[in-house]
């Protein structure tokens, strides 16, 4: 699919005579609904689906479920993230209680360190922090006033470096976010939106949870066990290691779910969007019971590497040894990251109008909308689009197409 369009009406007209045959390996495929991904999104859109009673077809071209939340056992017995921690939060009762269907929960908090200036100290910066960095004696009555003294106002807050300095100064930023941030992204802050560095406020008290959410847990026995039980249901067939695009002339279906790069759906046509890679670097280390004292260290100005987690902490698992990993970002390689800047918006915006007009095709997920979203949010813009879908098929009605702001609205609302 170019950016003619034209594509989506000879599409529907293979799409009338689908039924509910699944055999990714034969001739063609048919099935009343495809969906292209097994991570949050395609998983949850599925399940709604299969739920009212579609067949739905989950393709997957990697060799597993779970998406970039996938977890397996390492060669050591460690469970671990492949593709990096993967830390459940959400503020939204109806996101959480929907995932408890598939998981019992264990509770977990986690919490983050950042190497600087030779010291291990809590981030987001609280008043510890600040306390052991400068030598001071703050607290919760003097801290805003520390921060007030050290801030440089700005007028406008368009970028991530406006956003820290305005909030904590130039030195805090120096410190924790400048030269993080062009690892992270190889980006200076001053080139990305204010939205990246917005994740990650000051605080004016001594909390050093990463996460402030009301709902902080780790599936019990696993993502991947959870996404097995979501997946788990008579309309649902599920087909990994199965390439969209080289199949997609086969595979029938009356609508289809894509969460993958909305570039690559239209052959990037306009020019590919911007995302952000990494490499991952494991290892395993038998003789050491713990690695370090809470599950994340991130290291802002040392290093080629971001941050190194220790994957026990989020598991809670007993084990000999530990396994950990170091995270390496890069251009090149999967997609993990949206790049958020103007004129990456901009271009995004110009695929959009390409999806709108692609009636047989609903795009969701954090690289079909080019959103930076949480677990919770794409579980929240999953529902959203299922119940979209739904109204598509004629199976229910809905109030508004699934736009990417709308279904980041639905996803911040939750509940």
């Amino acid at each position: 699919m170019g950016c003619d369009g034209g594509g989506d009406a000879r599409r529907t007209a293979r799409r009338r005579t689908a039924g509910t045959h699944h055999r990714v390996g034969g001739c063609s495929v048919k099935t009343d609904v495809l969906v292209v991904g097994a991570g949050f999104s395609g998983a949850v859109v599925a399940r709604q689906l299969a739920d009212e009673g579609l067949q739905v077809l989950v393709i997957d071209k990697r060799d597993h479920i779970g998406g970039n939340a996938h977890d397996r056992s390492d060669a050591h017995g460690v469970l671990v993230h492949p593709y990096g921690p993967h830390i459940f939060h959400t503020n939204s009762a109806r996101i959480f209680d929907y995932l408890s269907q598939f998981t019992e929960w264990r509770p977990y908090e986690h919490r983050v360190l950042a190497s600087v200036d030779g010291q291990l100290v809590p981030l987001p910066i609280n008043i510890d922090t600040v306390n052991r960095l400068y030598g001071m004696s703050l607290d919760e009555h003097t801290i805003q006033a520390f921060y007030d003294h050290v801030r440089e106002p700005r007028d406008t807050i368009a970028t991530s470096e406006d956003v820290v300095v305005d909030a904590v100064g130039r030195d805090l930023y120096a410190k924790f976010f400048q030269g993080y941030t062009r690892k992270q992204w190889g980006l200076d802050p001053s080139e990305l939106s204010a939205s990246v560095a917005a994740r990650v406020p000051a605080r004016t008290n001594h909390d050093d949870r990463y996460f402030t959410d009301r709902y902080q847990a780790m599936p019990r026995d696993g993502y991947t066990a959870m996404f097995e039980r979501l997946l788990k249901h008579p309309g649902i067939h599920v087909e990994a290691g199965v390439d969209y695009f080289e199949q997609r002339a086969r595979l029938l279906a009356r609508h289809v779910v894509y969460t993958g790069p909305i570039d690559a759906y239209f052959d990037h046509c306009y020019g590919r969007l911007p995302y952000r890679s990494l490499r991952f670097e494991h290892q395993h280390l038998a003789a050491t019971a713990r690695y370090q004292a809470v599950g994340t260290v991130n290291y802002p100005n040392d290093h080629a590497y971001t941050r190194i987690t220790e994957f026990r902490h989020i598991t809670g698992q007993e084990h000999a040894g530990t396994s950990i990993v170091r995270e390496y970002p890069q251009d090149e390689g999967e997609p993990y990251y949206p790049v958020p800047r103007p004129e990456n918006e901009r271009l995004f915006k110009r695929y959009e109008a390409l999806a709108r007009n692609e009636a047989g095709t609903t795009f969701v997920g954090r690289l079909a909308q080019y959103r930076y979203y949480n677990m919770d949010q794409c579980v929240g813009a999953a529902l959203k689009a299922a119940e979209y879908v739904l109204a598509r098929l004629d199976y229910r009605s809905a109030s508004s197409e699934p736009t990417a702001g709308r279904l980041q609205a639905a996803s911040r609302q939750g509940a």
